[in-house]
């Protein structure tokens, strides 16, 4: 980047807002998924909407791609900087600017914590249900960019349910508004476009959220069987009953075996445990307590337990939500994987997994969404034997085709990003693809917001099904994975 470009953030941001030396850069060149890194030009780190307008003019001016960076907790490679491009970290727009209890909404900058949306609001009883298993870092911006989800997204649903209205810079440094601050805004769903985007179509400068009130009662259920298989099949009884739980999560062994290492969360040892939660009315609550219970009984459990108390409770979910993180304790690398599948093939795909694991030779954990479907399996494997970084990777991508084959997704929450662009191709046809990237260029014409994910490979804006025009990216030689 040219001293003369670089002077100009310097302008705009100040020396607190820019970084361009290679040492304090490395800690943008990846996120999460670390097996992918690249080091960007310059790092921004703008406090205001103008700020990222003056920005982004810069960029299109000069032909800059960009690529917004929240927390850096995505799972895909979502944040991963292109080459010859910046990075627009909004991690010092944090400020939550109103907050509206009558009409149950609020408005906040992209980069203030999911978890601290609540914390702002429980005192009045109220909270902000998307409830990703890094809500305790991630942020808002992040969270719109994926659509994340959460352990409660069963009842309460995903960000795009939360989410009323946004304000965006478009990559051109146009100011735009999508959404209102009511329940249902006239006109074409603009925020249900942009949420998920993962940042393709511009940057959000502020986001309007549904506040929801907390139930009278939450309690939750625990209960140990011999296997995933049984766990499953309870899962699909309760629904079939009709309930609609707050959440239902699902663990195996090794995940069970690492969420104990790390918390103590003093869950049983088995094959399979499941944890329901239900909420509402207490007496509601009672009642459908016990046929959950009696599905569960039904099916197999060697032990239920329900909490007595909020203490119970979060100890119970801080075991599930620091599996991610444990399974350090059980392999020195893991992939982390996001599949979607119909709930009635839990078992078999499970089932498959396990046969694929043995041939591969390669264990692997499972965390997930039991009540929706969206499966986590961890791969674990050590990088420092030859051959087991790409079994791993190869393995991983095995069960996103199994995911596609039962009629799932590549992705339930996570994203697509770097990691599974080129899986895209096999989930759609090309058409299918080609109109994705019109409703893309509408945005940004010139493909430079995060223009190197999502799509298997980088798209011109006016390319027809079957025609390839090749981006400026490529021709420069600057794409290393497509």
């Amino acid at each position: 980047m040219t001293a003369q470009i670089l002077s100009e953030l310097l302008a705009i941001l100040g020396p607190q807002g820019l970084i361009s030396t290679p040492d304090e850069m490395r800690t943008y060149e990846n996120d999460a998924l670390t097996n992918f890194r690249v080091m960007p030009e310059a790092v921004v780190l703008p406090t205001s909407t103008e700020q990222v307008q003056a920005v982004l003019r810069i960029c299109h001016r000069e032909r800059i791609p960009f690529v917004a960076r929240g927390s850096g907790t995505g799972l895909s490679g979502g944040a991963l900087p292109v080459t010859g491009g910046i990075v627009v970290s909004l991690a010092r727009m944090k400020r939550i600017l109103e907050v509206d209890f009558e009409n149950q909404r609020m408005v906040v900058e992209p980069g203030v914590i999911n978890l601290d949306v609540t914390a702002r609001v429980a005192s009045r009883g109220y909270f902000y249900a998307p409830d990703p298993s890094s809500q305790s870092v991630c942020s808002i911006g992040g969270n719109v960019a994926e659509n994340a989800g959460g352990a409660h997204c069963l009842k309460y649903g995903f960000t795009t349910t939360h989410v009323l209205g946004l304000e965006v810079v478009l990559a051109d440094g146009t100011l735009v508004h999508m959404g209102s601050q009511t329940l249902d805004a006239p006109g074409y769903d603009l925020p249900g476009v942009f949420v998920g985007s993962e940042g393709t179509l511009g940057v959000a400068t502020k986001v309007t959220l549904r506040i929801v009130k907390r139930p009278e009662f939450v309690q939750t259920l625990l209960a140990a069987f011999a296997s995933t298989n049984e766990a499953g099949a309870a899962v699909s009884g309760i629904i079939a009953a009709g309930m609609l739980p707050a959440a239902i999560e699902m663990m195996d062994t090794l995940a069970i075996e690492a969420a104990e290492a790390a918390v103590h969360a003093n869950y049983p040892p088995c094959g399979g445990l499941l944890l329901v939660e239900l909420d509402g009315p207490v007496a509601e609550v009672a009642t459908l307590m016990e046929e959950v219970a009696a599905i569960c009984r039904a099916n197999g459990t060697s032990e239920i337990r329900v909490s007595k108390n909020d203490e119970e409770r979060m100890l119970v979910w801080k075991g599930r939500k620091a599996a991610f993180a444990a399974m350090g304790r059980l392999s020195p690398n893991y992939i982390v994987q996001d599949g979607v599948i119909p709930r009635t093939a839990l078992p078999a795909i499970l089932s498959e997994m396990e046969q694929l694991s043995a041939a591969a030779g390669l264990r692997v954990a499972n965390v997930f969404h039991a009540g929706d479907g969206n499966l986590h399996p961890l791969v674990l494997y050590d990088r420092r034997i030859e051959g087991q970084e790409k079994a791993a990777e190869q393995l991983a991508e095995r069960i996103l085709e199994l995911c596609i084959e039962k009629g799932g997704s590549i992705t339930g929450e996570h994203g697509v990003g770097e990691e599974k662009k080129h899986m895209m191709g096999k989930m759609y046809a090309e058409p299918d693809l080609a109109t994705m990237n019109r409703l893309r260029c509408a945005f940004d014409p010139l493909s430079l917001a995060n223009p190197t994910k999502v799509f298997p490979r980088p798209r011109m804006c006016g390319e027809q099904p079957g025609e390839y025009k090749p981006h400026p990216i490529e021709i420069a030689g600057l794409a290393e994975r497509y």
